[in-house]
């Protein structure tokens, strides 16, 4: 079935009615003039409605990516000859510049709607034509220096929010002659979106801030970054003097990272590496790293070890108190003791190296302090309900007394 040329109407305005070889622009009358801006509006809506219930018509992704493609092509083409209209009229009357100004406002509105809402069947590795580009790079230019103006970062964040405006602005004032594919400009527009959203950039506990995860979200490949990520963890767990305690730490970060979403089709450098996999690497021969040290510790203490337990009265199988909680629910509670000085000593550590081999679960007979220690800090939903649960029958029965 055949159908309609959805921007007959801006096509005839743009390549007759404007076109100086083909019409006379300086007949146009004020009235006329102000006709066309008024029609401009509504072909807007009318063109974005009717494209959308004509894609829906649509069963095959074929048809669709053909449509708008071909849609777009037609769009990029006015606008590039509507920059021309534009600079031959620039000395002439107000009202025929307002008219190529709304119709470039137009085309621009049905650009941004067809790479927003349809940015899957575009053809993403084509060049943006230069005039095209050119408006592009002055409005992101803009986007950016108001987001400038209006996100305020902690002390710890400046350093990493330098390196997100550098990036930004880089691309924003690239020289014209570069090759830049629609692919780049909607992640730039797609990323400039998220970082509008953001609303507070509060200090987090942990690692990762709502900026981090803005970026990892939209897969800010960026070297700087990555080196500014490991290295503000590594600061963190150099705080913590026990190897375990950095294991435990680096366990946590890392889960963390996993849970956090991820933009699969965005990449800042589509030839590197996704980010989060880069992250998990690292984490992975971090932790590595450090389980091999600890290790190495471990067997080089085991003679004096050995010696001691000699001359000490061995905690026998009969000796151990059974706690009825899981290891990991056991390990909760620990933990909350010795952060919240209920259990005073050195080190985390020490309390689980004194307490643990003196208990037993329903499961296992002899518990390894360290793993204990571990699971502490990565331990799931359910074993922090049942811990606080149980705390809740504790104090209940403290009251009965």
């Amino acid at each position: 079935m055949n159908q309609t040329y959805l921007l007959e109407w801006l096509d005839s305005v743009v390549t007759l009615n404007l076109n100086p070889k083909k019409s006379a622009i300086s007949n146009l009358t004020p009235l006329e003039s102000k006709a066309i801006i008024d029609k401009a509006v509504e072909e807007t809506q009318f063109i974005q409605t009717q494209f959308t219930i004509r894609v829906f018509s649509l069963s095959k992704e074929k048809h669709i990516k053909v449509l708008v493609k071909n849609y777009h092509s037609a769009l990029i083409s006015l606008w590039d000859q509507l920059i021309v209209i534009n600079k031959s009229i620039a000395t002439e009357r107000k009202d025929l510049q307002e008219v190529t100004t709304a119709l470039l406002s137009a085309l621009d509105e049905l650009l941004n709607f067809l790479e927003s809402r349809f940015a899957c069947f575009i053809s993403l590795d084509s060049k943006i034509p230069v005039s095209y580009l050119s408006i592009s790079y002055k409005k992101i230019k803009l986007r950016i220096d108001k987001l400038r103006t209006i996100l305020h970062f902690n002390p710890d964040e400046k350093m990493l929010a330098e390196i997100v405006f550098n990036t930004l602005y880089c691309f924003a004032n690239a020289k014209e002659n570069k090759k830049v594919t629609f692919r780049e400009i909607l992640y730039y527009k797609e990323l400039l979106k998220e970082l509008e959203s953001l609303k507070t950039n509060k200090t987090e506990d942990l690692i990762h801030t709502d900026l981090m995860q803005v970026l990892i979200y939209m897969n800010f490949n960026s070297k700087l970054f990555i080196n500014f990520y490991t290295q503000a963890v590594a600061m963190k767990i150099s705080e913590f003097e026990q190897g375990s305690d950095r294991i435990g730490w680096l366990l946590l970060y890392a889960k963390e990272l996993n849970q956090i979403a991820a933009n699969a089709t965005a990449a800042l450098n589509c030839d590197h590496q996704n980010l989060k996999k880069v992250l998990l690497d690292w984490f992975k021969q971090e932790i590595n790293f450090l389980e091999k040290k600890e290790n190495l510790k471990t067997a080089a203490s085991i003679p004096s070890e050995n010696k001691k337990l000699s001359q000490q009265n061995p905690v026998s199988r009969e000796e151990k108190i059974l706690c009825q909680l899981s290891t990991d629910q056991t390990a909760l509670i620990l933990r909350a003791c010795q952060e919240l000085e209920i259990l005073v000593s050195k080190s985390m550590n020490q309390v689980f190296k004194t307490i643990v081999p003196f208990l037993s679960t329903p499961f296992k007979k002899n518990l390894s302090f360290d793993s204990m220690r571990s699971k502490a800090y990565v331990a799931e939903e359910r074993d922090k309900e049942i811990a606080v649960e149980t705390l809740q029958r504790i104090i209940k029965q403290i009251r009965e007394y």
